[in-house]
């Protein structure tokens, strides 16, 4: 797997082993990443001095295979260095691995800008092009199509040029999210300004010495006050501080990065940086992105203005019930907490009631069941594994059939100072194949924030709302894990951006369907399952607010390719117009989303609007499990053999047809929405 025999560091060595199962290691020293990063840099370096030097005579073993085994020894190596930023409690060495990812990132770009390297490849590729099928041909056209994106046919002094821009936007997105990982901003409230809050929820909370209680900034504290909190003054503080987050550091992160890519599309050709981006996603050009978003919200606005009128009836109704001053508008600081009265007083939908239902433990464990039946597999947990933190779970995935390893996955679901502060799934291992023809297992994290319990002798208890988020993200999860591209680069989630969603978004449904919520909830004190009449009445609040939310996340799509459509961009004002055109309630006064949202510095940049577009696939998939019965295992194991198991190997639309026997449709998209 590598070039040199001569190895710096104790790690790098270990990885070089071709050796099956778990191959991770976890860094217990600031060293430890410093000297991985620099021998995955130097060794790499060398792999590709020698593909440069067999451009005379290139051939699959000289050109091709050492670029894929290469790839397989950076992708698991960058993890080992970057992954502790986002999870380690070690201050030190989150800083390390972040410095670490600069590196990495750095060389990244170096080496897409390998002229000599691009040369080889082109020249095994023209005189082997007939010769080479299949994933092999994909995995070799692919490499050719991002040199060229890159701009290597391009004079040398843009290439400089481009590099040089190149590393900037490297720099300061890994700065945008060490920003918002390291952000740690509390507010502090006596009980009496915290009326209406649950009393498991307050408990949690620490108490200062000023006799008050601490809020931190983070979604198990600040999503409970926004719907729940019953003064208006409270929930106005804690939305301004929450979308104030990292304002005077990631606001002009952002507008740098706006124009830093912007002007690598201009001396890429392109006529911005999201024509760029989408020309390889599944949407292709700006215009047609555009026309998606406007259409679907030409669709919702009559619905989204209905809502409004009603949560201001619900607002009125609410303020003469609590004795407060009606101001005859909706706030921002209002909108959580109307939505919520309207669940609970139209479709008498309580949240904190619910949640009695559905114990983590409980909902956790039938999660898994749930895709082991669906999906053929068989999970057992790891008690001896090594982890990164005393809370995180590991589990090997077996073949239910065969009893074959298939692959690994750790669960870290409770927030911690430090931690990455949204829900996601990191790919650690791909599933590939390795130079001697034996397979690299997967292995994969679902990282999260749920509330944990204050109290170790209670259970901690998750809204359904939580219940929803741990199906989509655990669908990731065995997204990476079903993984059986041959190349590192196909695998798991490598699809078109704009359908990675579509599979865990296809996995949501369960928490809406009778028989999965029979399921997934056990009363905390009887241990009875959900009644009938509070699935009947939860299924029916699924489109409550419908028109408000998904305009919000059309407001979001669109603002992302507003700003990546421009040279530059003030992205607060740009922001604060869009979202008071489509909601018609402008941002609070002083603050900048979008300085803490992540993704457009976390690799969605131009593809925000992947959400919404992959949602309308993923009805359509889960169409065919209605169809067949939700848990049909026949079922599921077609949809792993035609989409979750190809990775990138093949295009998503040729994915959809295999499942679906036929084009997908936004048929079952819009009849679910009631559109």
């Amino acid at each position: 797997l590598c070039a040199s025999a001569v190895m710096v560091s104790e790690f790098f060595s270990k990885l070089c082993k071709s050796a099956a199962g778990n191959r991770l290691l976890f860094p217990k020293s600031t060293e430890q990443i410093k000297g991985l990063a620099s021998d995955l840099i130097s060794e790499s370096r060398k792999v590709l001095d020698s593909v440069a030097a067999s451009k005379d005579a290139p051939s699959w073993d000289a050109t091709i295979q050492p670029l894929a085994n290469n790839d397989v020894i950076m992708s698991l190596g960058g993890v080992i260095c970057d992954f502790p930023q986002h999870v380690f409690t070690d201050k030190s060495l989150r800083d390390a691995a972040t410095e670490a990812d600069e590196e990495l990132s750095a060389f990244g770009v170096e080496a897409g800008m390998r002229v000599d390297v691009f040369q080889a490849v082109e020249a095994f590729y023209q005189s082997n092009s007939s010769a080479i099928q299949g994933e092999d041909k994909r995995f070799v056209e692919r490499m050719i199509r991002d040199f060229k994106r890159n701009g290597l046919h391009l004079p040398q002094e843009k290439r400089d040029e481009i590099k040089d821009l190149k590393n900037k936007m490297s720099k300061l997105s890994i700065a945008y999210q060490k920003n918002m990982n390291e952000e740690n901003s509390s507010l502090e409230f006596s009980q009496e300004e915290l009326p209406g809050m649950p009393s498991d929820w307050m408990q949690g909370l620490k108490t200062l010495e000023s006799g008050k209680l601490e809020i931190k900034l983070n979604y198990p504290n600040v999503f409970p006050i926004l719907k729940k909190c019953q003064r208006s003054e409270t929930r106005r503080l804690v939305e301004n501080a929450f979308n104030s987050r990292c304002k005077d550091t990631n606001k002009k992160i952002l507008e740098d990065l706006v124009a830093l890519r912007a002007e690598v599309a201009g001396k890429l050709g392109y006529e911005t940086h999201s024509h760029y981006v989408l020309e390889t996603r599944m949407a292709k050009d700006p215009t047609k992105v555009k026309e998606f978003l406007t259409d679907l919200a030409g669709k919702l606005s009559s619905l989204k203005s209905e809502e409004m009128n009603l949560l201001l009836e619900v607002k009125k109704e609410d303020c003469a019930k609590l004795g407060q001053e009606f101001d005859g508008k909706i706030n921002p600081w209002d909108v959580r907490y109307l939505m919520n009265l309207v669940e609970e007083q139209k479709y008498s939908v309580d949240h904190e009631k619910l949640k009695q239902y559905f114990p983590m433990e409980h909902v956790v464990k039938q999660v898994l069941d749930i895709y082991q039946k669906i999906l053929g597999f068989r999970f057992q947990k790891l008690d001896d594994a090594e982890v990164w933190h005393e809370e995180v779970e590991c589990y090997e995935v077996l073949d239910d059939a065969s009893g074959d390893l298939v692959g690994q996955f750790y669960l870290d679901l409770h927030p911690r100072e430090g931690k990455y502060g949204h829900a996601a799934c990191f790919g650690l291992q791909s599933g590939c194949e390795l130079p001697d023809g034996s397979r690299q297992i997967p292995v994969a994290a679902m990282v999260a924030n749920f509330t944990k319990s204050s109290d170790p002798s209670k259970p901690s208890l998750m809204l359904h709302d939580e219940v929803e988020t741990l199906l989509h993200e655990f669908g990731h999860v065995m997204h990476d894990i079903c993984s059986q591209a041959k190349f590192a680069e196909f695998a798991g989630t490598a699809v078109e951006r704009d359908f990675v969603e579509a599979p865990s978004q296809m996995m949501e449904n369960f928490a809406w369907e009778a028989e999965s919520l029979k399921l997934l909830s056990k009363h905390v004190e009887t241990s009875e399952p959900l009644p009938d009449a509070e699935i009947d009445a939860l299924c029916k609040a699924r489109n409550a607010n419908l028109g408000i939310l998904e305009t919000r996340q059309l407001i979001l799509g669109l603002f992302d390719q507003a700003i990546h459509s421009m040279n530059s961009a003030d992205v607060a004002e740009v922001f604060a117009e869009i979202q008071t055109r489509l909601w018609g309630i402008p941002p609070s006064p002083g603050t900048c989303m979008p300085a803490s949202f992540g993704h457009l510095a976390g690799g969605y940049d131009a593809q925000y609007y992947g959400y919404m577009w992959s949602q309308v696939f993923s009805y359509d998939l889960f169409g065919r499990f209605k169809r067949d019965g939700i848990l049909n295992k026949d079922t599921g194991l077609l949809y792993k053999e035609c989409i979750i198991s190809r990775g990138g190997t093949v295009d998503a639309m040729d994915m959809m047809r295999n499942f679906l026997g036929r084009d997908p449709s936004q048929d079952e998209f819009l009849r679910l929405k009631g559109l």
